[in-house]
């Protein structure tokens, strides 16, 4: 097999030296920043593009989740999780995996909210804190541990 990237089973076979911490906060810069590429997206289509009604609108939300879940996984890969596996199309169908779960639970869990809290006029960004909350844990622990799993000792 030729290897496309020449640095990556360097990078495969090396842990990561920045710690949990560190990952925990390059999640959450990478996460702050694809969230205004998604918004950003979003925003150009809607106003820029003319996406601003129905359907078009939930084509234009779908493909700036697109965009900024696409931005998540090359920077969290690179920079988050690099001293992870790198198993091309399984760690790409995985991530796509969970990003499509995370997704559904973050809909869920915010719509549980809007039915648990009482109405306010807070009630809409706190259903929505709490459900991207949940979203982000999930995804952290799932990259981590699962999609971006660092080699043990015995697969060196």
């Amino acid at each position: 097999m030729v290897a496309t990237d020449p640095q990556a089973d360097i990078a495969a076979a090396q842990p990561s030296d920045i710690g949990l911490l560190g990952q925990l906060i390059r999640f959450a810069l990478i996460g702050g920043f694809c969230a205004l590429v998604d918004l950003g997206t979003y925003t150009l289509l809607t106003q820029v593009a003319g996406m601003a009604t129905s359907p078009w609108v939930d084509v234009a939300r779908a493909i700036s989740f697109i965009v900024g879940t696409t931005t998540a996984f090359f920077l969290n890969r690179k920079f988050t999780f690099s001293g992870g596996r790198r198993d091309g199309k399984a760690q790409v169908g995985s991530f796509v995996l969970l990003y499509t779960v995370t997704f559904f639970v973050a809909v869920g869990v915010n719509q549980l909210m809007l039915q648990v809290l009482p109405e306010s006029a807070w009630q809409h960004t706190l259903c929505w804190a709490v459900s991207q909350a949940t979203a982000t844990v999930i995804n952290f622990v799932m990259l981590k541990w699962v999609v971006f799993r660092e080699p043990s000792t015995e697969e060196n």
